[in-house]
């Protein structure tokens, strides 16, 4: 029986079928019985699900992450798509087939890392050019650059999202740095490429998206400064001295390239460069995270659910073309 993938999902279907569980919380009631709220997914999207009448016993045979096998019914519930299961069993990863399951991009990687590495060879300083360099010779970097999502929920949460994500933002950089000379345009495209590049190693990708303890503990902004002196100490071992004044504005870029101290920046944007990472980052993050609530969305009329952006006020999105 073929799979029925969560965007097919319609409610009123009573179904079987597995999915990819995350998440599991054992929960009251307020009549206080017990219930398993938790996630399924697989790679069109994530959809909430209920496990009423259960117990500990049962709560505790749910991965953390995993497979299941469930039994249930699809029902709109505050306008959201939501699965009522009668009877879940753990399925072995042995039977699955992870294509199936992990979200990944719709666009050839091959291909976009060959448009990003077009962009990257227009920098022009032969030290930023030697600095970015330095990344792409490390293949386990570069392989791990292009498999990574760029984020466990809030924007090209995907494998390879990490790729398009940078690519896209170089793409908007080498649009607009014409208009405004007195941007220096090689640090700009070289702290696209590297501010979030040690998101390879803080969020872990094998089979649900989540976060590593030295992501936990340090974060990619951290990461990303110490690797970014780690690849300058190997030019320095090759000969190649990095201007220090040209690692730290490429460093700046970094630190700061969240905006705000509260959301994790431990400096504010204080170049004209960084300014302009800062915001391509944000605006390109955002309107990826309209297009998957728009697009992938299971509601009863033309508007998404209540979201949250960063922030800002929580809004809803219309999801109809006016334009044909």
């Amino acid at each position: 029986m073929a799979h029925c993938f969560v965007k097919d999902l319609q409610p009123g279907m009573i179904f079987t079928d597995t999915y990819m569980v995350t998440q599991p919380v054992l929960r009251n009631t307020t009549r206080g019985d017990l219930y398993v709220a938790m996630f399924l997914s697989d790679k069109t999207g994530k959809v909430n699900c209920r496990l009423w009448n259960a117990s500990e016993e049962l709560y505790n045979q749910i991965p953390k992450e995993g497979f299941v096998e469930v039994s249930g019914k699809t029902e709109l519930y505050q306008n959201c798509m939501q699965v009522v299961a009668n009877q879940i069993n753990v399925v072995s990863s042995d039977h699955i087939n992870p294509d199936d399951y992990m979200p990944r991009t719709k666009k050839d990687v091959a291909v976009m890392f060959k448009e990003m590495k077009a962009i990257l060879a227009g920098i022009k300083n032969a030290q930023v050019k030697a600095i970015v360099e330095e990344y792409f010779r490390d293949g386990e970097l570069m392989r791990k650059f292009c498999t990574a999502p760029a984020a466990v929920k809030m924007h090209h949460n995907y494998l390879g999202g990490l790729l398009e994500h940078t690519l896209s933002m170089l793409k908007v950089a080498d649009k607009i740095l014409p208009l405004y000379p007195q941007v220096q345009a090689d640090l700009v495209l070289a702290g696209i490429f590297l501010h979030d590049i040690a998101k390879t190693d803080e969020l872990t990708y094998s089979l649900a998206f989540g976060y590593s303890d030295s992501g936990q503990l340090i974060g990619h902004i951290v990461e990303g400064a110490i690797l970014l002196d780690q690849k300058a100490d190997m030019l320095l071992d090759r000969g190649i001295t990095a201007d220090r004044a040209i690692v730290d504005s490429l460093m700046h870029i970094i630190i700061s390239h969240h905006g705000k101290y509260e959301f994790g920046s431990p400096k504010l944007p204080a170049t004209a460069e960084a300014m302009m990472v800062s915001y391509i980052d944000d605006l390109d993050a955002k309107l990826n995270f309209i297009e998957d609530a728009v697009e992938n969305e299971q509601t009863s009329d033309d508007w998404t659910n209540w979201k949250q952006l960063s922030t800002q006020p929580g809004t809803k999105f219309y999801k109809k073309r006016v334009l044909q």
